[in-house]
């Protein structure tokens, strides 16, 4: 069967681009007489391509006790690590202005024998202090020392083995996903601060302190040799977790809360609070692990509400050494005395909750707990 040859198409499309060509190129040419005047560039200065200014000894020479001085505010960045170029007695970065925002592009700051801060802000009141992303290690003092500071951020900062503290937030800072490792303290924020998604482990002191009226949030602190995590008064800890810490996992003064955390293995004691306090759906398990006996939660003063917290497996489980507290819905196991509560309390029944005698399968159970009053605490 003969099949029909196909039409012979593609010179037609040839000429009609080169004709439309040829005449798309008249219409879209430009005037022949060129304007008046020189012709203005059309590229992007250098500022514009990179608006920052790169930290070095052009740029941000230093001074007396710094190795590099930032005296105006902007925005400054590392080019690389800088390791090994520090003098004893030295600052590694000094900020000396106000709005100053040093973003570290995932590089490291290495000290050595003898040197200060990594990176210091020298003057008490400088505002808007931002630092991120990147790593402060080896200082003879902090490795960041921000507490001259009002307002500003530390975020995505990792700060290892300095002589003082990791990172030292000022007041009203944000500090988040910040790490602390092998300092003398791992994380200290002034007031009004901001404590989020950090987590600090094996520090000489303590992992997290705060000051008064401030968040810690969803942290982590664990095997420092002091305590976990410690606040002043007013402040908030929830979504937190202590372990393995030589003092307390987690210790509140007056008016502060903590909230749905953890505290386990703690040398002194799972949680402590002062008077005023919030202690509410917390897990606290194994405390009490060091040379002296540790309960699970212990409230020693006054005017606290302690609820729906489960304690195991301490000294104590819960420890109330102050009157005028009220107790409701908390549960313990598995202590040595799972409840030391003065006189002069507000306390729901404890109950000794019965175990199932048989197994349970189907769609009810009669219920072994032994009461049905809604802020009833049990012992299991």
């Amino acid at each position: 069967m003969h099949t029909p040859s196909r039409p012979h198409v593609w010179p037609a499309v040839i000429a009609v681009l080169v004709l439309g060509g040829g005449a798309a190129l008249v219409a879209l040419a430009g005037p022949l007489d060129p304007p008046a005047g020189p012709v203005a560039p059309t590229f992007k200065t250098l500022s514009e391509v990179e608006p920052r200014i790169a930290i070095n000894s052009t740029n941000t020479p230093g001074d007396a006790d710094s190795v590099f001085h930032i005296a105006a505010g902007g925005s400054y960045y590392l080019t690389g690590n800088l390791i090994g170029l520090f003098d004893a007695g030295k600052h590694g970065i000094e900020i000396a202005a106000s709005n100053v925002t040093i973003d570290l592009g995932g590089f490291r700051i290495t000290g050595g024998a003898s040197t200060l801060d990594g990176i210091y802000v020298s003057d008490l009141g400088l505002k808007n202090i931002t630092i991120c992303n990147g790593a402060v290690t080896n200082w003879g003092g902090e490795g960041v020392n921000a507490h001259n500071a009002t307002g500003g951020s530390i975020t995505g900062v990792h700060a290892s083995d300095n002589g003082a503290l990791g990172i030292h937030a000022g007041i009203g800072f944000v500090v988040l996903e910040c790490t602390a490792t092998d300092n003398e303290t791992g994380i200290v924020a002034n007031r009004g601060s901001v404590v989020e998604h950090c987590a600090a482990s094996m520090n000489l002191g303590a992992g997290i302190a705060v000051g008064f009226n401030c968040s810690v949030i969803g942290c982590t602190a664990s095997s420092n040799a002091a305590g976990g995590i410690f606040s002043q008064n007013y402040s908030r800890i929830a979504d937190c977790a202590a372990a393995d810490n030589g003092g307390w996992g987690i210790e509140v003064l007056a008016g502060c809360s903590v909230l749905d955390s953890l505290a386990s293995a703690n040398g002194s004691g799972g949680i402590r609070a002062d008077s005023g306090c919030l202690i509410r759906a917390n897990s606290c398990e194994r405390n009490g692990t060091g040379a002296n006996s540790g309960p699970g939660i212990l409230i020693t003063v006054t005017d606290c509400r302690v609820e729906g917290n489960n304690c195991t497996n301490a000294d104590w489980g819960l420890k109330v050494e102050g009157a005028g507290n009220i107790i409701i819905r908390n549960t313990c196991s598995g202590n040595t005395t799972n409840w030391s509560i003065v006189a002069g309390n507000a306390v729901a029944p404890i109950v000794s909750a019965s175990k199932n005698a048989t197994a349970i399968s189907g769609n009810s159970y009669v219920g072994s707990l032994g009461s049905t009053d809604p802020n009833a605490n049990f012992t299991y």
